[in-house]
């Protein structure tokens, strides 16, 4: 699971790019997408947002901690699909977590109008569940694919 460390520091990476390059209130309009930094204290969508900061830290660290054991116990009998939705999966959910120990929220840079900010951590949490789930459904066990029935 090397790989979601290394979409963790590609996130948190694309976070300081975007509080260096967009100083507070500028907007890059990129036509169906613009960029812009917000500042979300909360979890999904700032569910929590007025929450303290350490509840919403010890939430998601709780809930990042149930995800890795779960990942990691049920690691060998994924299917390709379902691994590389593992690693995006943990991949961005890291990020998130790391970026929220700052403090001041996580940083979220994209903007489409229609649906609320978001960063590429959240693009991989999104991708990251499809690819798990779909795998976990179409792939079988590890285990069962060399026509074993048992």
């Amino acid at each position: 699971m090397g790989g979601a460390g290394v979409l963790t520091l590609v996130d948190l990476g694309l976070k300081a790019l975007a509080q260096t390059a967009l100083p507070a209130g500028q907007v890059v309009d990129l036509g169906w997408i613009s960029l812009r930094v917000f500042y979300n204290p909360g979890v999904a969508f700032s569910l929590g947002a007025s929450l303290p900061a350490w509840m919403v830290i010890a939430g998601t660290g709780l809930v990042l901690a149930g995800l890795v054991w779960y990942l990691l116990a049920n690691v060998r009998a994924m299917g390709t699909v379902a691994r590389g939705g593992a690693v995006l999966l943990l991949g961005g959910a890291l990020g998130n977590f790391v970026d929220r120990l700052g403090g001041a929220g996580v940083v979220d840079y994209l903007h489409t109008g229609w649906f609320p900010t978001f960063n590429a951590a959240d693009v991989f949490v999104t991708v990251g569940v499809a690819g798990l789930v779909l795998g976990m459904l179409r792939e079988p066990p590890s285990g069962m694919r060399d026509g074993d029935t048992s």
